[in-house]
């Protein structure tokens, strides 16, 4: 007996030894329940310019942006919304959940470490208050006890309604504002009492993940946040269906002044940058940090007094005309190599709630307008497509009828609502013609397109399957922050560049918590295709069809711009860039209402026309910077073809290697005419009565253009040159195959499906047929009985002799001649590196 009493006391003092030594390990140095209320200091936070020029400043309790309040202080919508959304049971455990607990303890244990959290309203206040910072964040099952421990103590310390106080009066909740109070006046402007209960919803949201929900940053994520709260406070039965959907419905006006010093805006930007760098614990034991951003505070007091008097001259206009109904604009400039932020202005007059001055333009999606474009046009001028575009590239500007993916016609209509028939792709892009575009965009294909935007950071919202051609000319909403980021890789030769906001935090000490790594640049465009936009975006001839020679997109230095202007005048923008710096300008309502009769040019053109010039002043010219592997060539300007002795305007263009044309131009052709007659000279028409003209032969859908602008067509003077150079008689009859071209090798492309891939066999007459017949390869391929005589033949690989019979109204049967092709398979990654493609 005595044994087993001794092994017992022995058990006994070993349980003893081993609890309190578990006892000292886990707890015995956790501080008092009481000390929670020793350590509710709030951090101080310098916000200042990458010059070190004070932006914004928090100092604790001294802004009004950490006022505790007192428990009658805080509305009860604001405690229902926060037990629902953070801890259910808050009433009912006693400081842990235990049942939260349990299972999170079991997927950790499975897991081999902390995976799952089932932390409650004490435990964080446990964690976030009594807990050392190098323990806080430890994602240990030690940390999880000692945590739990503390929230047990608090909870045999303090009322479920004093720690609820304290929670609310202490959690961060984003935007450098900790407690309801400080929420409140920051995101609302008003008092938490004042809070109503979608007010309160939204706010309860915030702490689970500031820098998401922070609603100035992102108002419909937040607004989506706040939709779960009501939902969770439903769910709980504290509040009735009919106030849920109330709530839901509410307007929320934010605060119009929630950051009372500089570049308001770009200060909530910070704020929720900061909010992702920096742990809000870490930055209260830190004592407070200075925030170097990279704004210059004099380029953006510029900007803003820029956009002020642009918005105000356009309502009041000099010429005494009437208000052209805009209430906002915005600003963007960013330094295109390092990414740094240098200006932003969210509209003319943040503390306005009127024009709904606190919503930051820079950051809310608009339709663009015609500022896609540029990207468009860069997608088909790559080098690695089977048939890249180039800079001579013909496009056909007359109305032409597209079918969307929905299978409803679509046609594009110009800004001026004019045609101008062959345009090459230098002057369709520089004077931003639409037509053009939209046949850009359907040759490259809507993927290719939108790859391109998204590879730059630029995509429009939404799926891809909501969109079609329309995004050519801007039908699909962006921000102005995100496209002009997308500019800068087109000054910096083809890089997608980060943006940044902050050059480091350091803590009052002088100890640096973050500095940013070196700007990384992507890879996004060929070199050479950046600079081949550029340079058309920059060349004043190439703007002349629809800006004039004097345009507000002249800077007095090299400069690109682009412009773009929405239907119904919502939005106009400008976006431009030097070598040095880009920048993109907006101007609109924020509620979206029309303007009247503002367009790119005469809303957002003089904002972005005299930054540049502000900012820039003194500053030496620097040309964007040429590229090996381009080569200059003399072009007929109307094909952009190889110039013949028939073609009377020629120019110089950039290609880039291996893209020049290799085929003469078709579209001009030289032939003799009887003066008298205007008919064709034939070999009895006197000597005296021959003259030589140039005609065109164009495309039948360019041909309605040409005759309204009085221009001689081949296919009007009743006769035709033959294919091989000789002419025809007056009164002989005219049987030509206009298409395909004598000798030409077509190439299949593995880009298009191949039912799209079709040839048109044309023949023109002079005569009234009664039926043609088209012979492929001497088989009989289709036979027409009226005009025009168009067949469109599938491509095939293969080699082929053309020629088509002709029955006339009188019986006579004509033929002719054979027209030989080639149809040959798609090129290899190899020959597409090697050989240069047909143009």
């Amino acid at each position: 007996m005595r044994r087993l009493l001794r092994g017992m006391l022995i058990l006994a003092l070993l349980a003893l030894i081993g609890l309190l030594a578990i006892y000292f390990w886990l707890l015995s140095d956790l501080p008092s329940p009481e000390a929670i209320t020793d350590r509710t200091a709030a951090p101080s936070v310098r916000l200042v310019d990458r010059h070190g020029r004070l932006l914004y400043e928090v100092l604790g309790e001294e802004t009004g942006r950490h006022a505790r309040l007192g428990h009658d202080q805080i509305p009860d919508s604001v405690r229902l919304a926060t037990v629902a959304t953070e801890d259910r049971n808050f009433y009912h455990h006693p400081g842990v959940d235990w049942r939260g607990i349990v299972r999170a303890l079991w997927i950790n244990v499975r897991g081999g470490e902390v995976l799952a959290g089932g932390s409650t309203i004490t435990q964080q206040l446990a964690r976030n208050m009594l807990l050392e910072e190098s323990e806080r964040l430890d994602r240990t099952l030690r940390r999880k006890i000692r945590e739990s421990w503390l929230a047990w103590r608090l909870a045999r310390t303090f009322t479920k309604d004093e720690l609820l106080d304290l929670y609310l009066n202490q959690t961060y909740y984003g935007g450098l504002a900790y407690g309801i109070e400080g929420a409140a006046q920051t995101f609302f402007g008003r008092p938490a009492e004042e809070l109503t209960l979608a007010q309160a919803a939204l706010l309860a949201g915030l702490p689970q993940a500031p820098a998401l929900y922070n609603p100035f940053v992102d108002p419909e994520a937040a607004k989506t946040r706040q939709e779960v709260v009501l939902g969770l406070m439903l769910k709980e039965g504290v509040i009735t269906p009919q106030e849920q959907a109330l709530a839901v419905r509410e307007a929320l006006p934010y605060a119009s002044a929630p950051y009372p010093l500089e570049a308001p805006h770009f200060v909530g930007m910070v704020q929720a940058e900061l909010d992702r760098l920096l742990d809000p614990e870490t930055l209260r034991l830190a004592g407070g940090v200075t925030v170097r951003t990279t704004l210059d505070l004099d380029w953006q007091a510029a900007g803003e007094k820029i956009v002020r008097e642009q918005v105000e001259r356009l309502n009041r206009p000099p010429d005494g005309g009437g208000s052209r109904q805009v209430s906002s604009g915005a600003l963007v400039a960013i330094d295109p190599w390092t990414g740094d932020v240098l200006t932003l202005v969210g509209s003319p007059d943040f503390t306005d709630a009127s024009i709904g001055g606190a919503i930051n333009m820079a950051l809310a999606p608009r339709q663009p307008g015609s500022t896609l474009k540029p990207l468009i046009y860069a997608a088909a001028l790559d080098p690695r497509r089977a048939e890249p575009f180039t800079a001579a590239t013909m496009l056909l500007d007359v109305e032409t009828v597209f079918t969307t993916r929905q299978g409803e016609s679509y046609v594009p209509v110009n800004f001026s609502r004019s045609v101008h028939g062959p345009v090459l792709l230098r002057q369709a892009l520089g004077s931003s013609l639409n037509i053009p575009a939209v046949l850009a965009l359907d040759a490259i294909g809507m993927e290719a397109g939108l790859d391109l935007m998204r590879d730059l950071g630029v995509e429009p919202l939404g799926p891809r399957e909501d969109y079609d051609l329309s995004v050519a000319l801007g039908g699909g909403a962006v921000r102005l922050f995100d496209l002009t980021r997308a500019y800068a890789a087109l000054a910096n030769g083809g890089e997608r560049i980060e943006p940044r906001l902050i050059l480091s935090l350091a803590t009052v000490a002088g100890q640096v918590l973050y500095e940013p790594p070196p700007p990384q640049r992507t890879r996004v465009l060929d070199p050479r295709v950046a600079w081949l936009i550029s340079d058309i975006l920059s060349d004043n001839e190439a703007r002349l069809l629809s800006f004039g020679s004097n345009s507000i997109l002249n800077i007095g230095r090299t400069a690109a711009a682009k412009t773009g202007t929405t239907n119904d005048f919502h939005d106009n923008w400008t976006v431009g860039y030097t070598l040095e710096l880009v920048a993109g300008a907006w101007v609109g309502n924020a509620d979206n209402r029309p303007m009247v009769n503002v367009t790119g040019i005469s809303g957002a053109g003089p904002i972005w026309h005299r930054f540049m010039r502000t900012v820039q002043a003194g500053r030496p010219d620097r040309p964007f910077a040429r590229p090996e592997g381009l080569v200059q060539l003399e072009i007929c300007a109307l094909s952009g073809l190889l110039p013949t002795d028939a073609c009377p305007f020629r120019r110089q263009e950039w290609f880039l290697a291996g893209t020049e044309p290799q085929r003469p131009d078709h579209l001009y052709r030289r032939i003799a005419v009887d003066r008298e007659s205007g008919l064709p000279a034939g070999p009895e028409t006197p000597p005296g009565r021959v003259v030589w003209e140039t005609v065109l032969d164009l495309p039948p859908s360019a041909q309605d253009w040409a005759r309204s602008n009085g221009l001689t067509l081949l296919s009007d003077l009743g006769r035709a040159t033959g294919a091989a150079g000789g002419s025809q008689t007056a009164g002989a009859p005219l049987l030509l195959l206009r298409s395909p071209t004598p000798g030409v090798t077509y190439r299949l492309s593995t880009q298009l499906p191949a039912a799209n891939q079709l040839l048109p066999l044309e023949l023109i007459s002079n005569l009234p047929l009664d039926q043609v017949t088209f012979y492929l390869n001497g088989a009989a391929l289709a036979t027409l009985t009226e005009p025009p005589y168009i067949v469109r033949w599938p491509l095939a690989i293969g080699r082929y002799e053309l020629m088509v019979e002709a029955i006339t109204g009188g019986g006579e049967r004509l033929a002719t001649e054979v027209v030989r092709f080639e149809v040959a398979p798609p090129q290899t990654e190899e020959e597409l590196d090697s050989s240069p493609p047909d143009s």
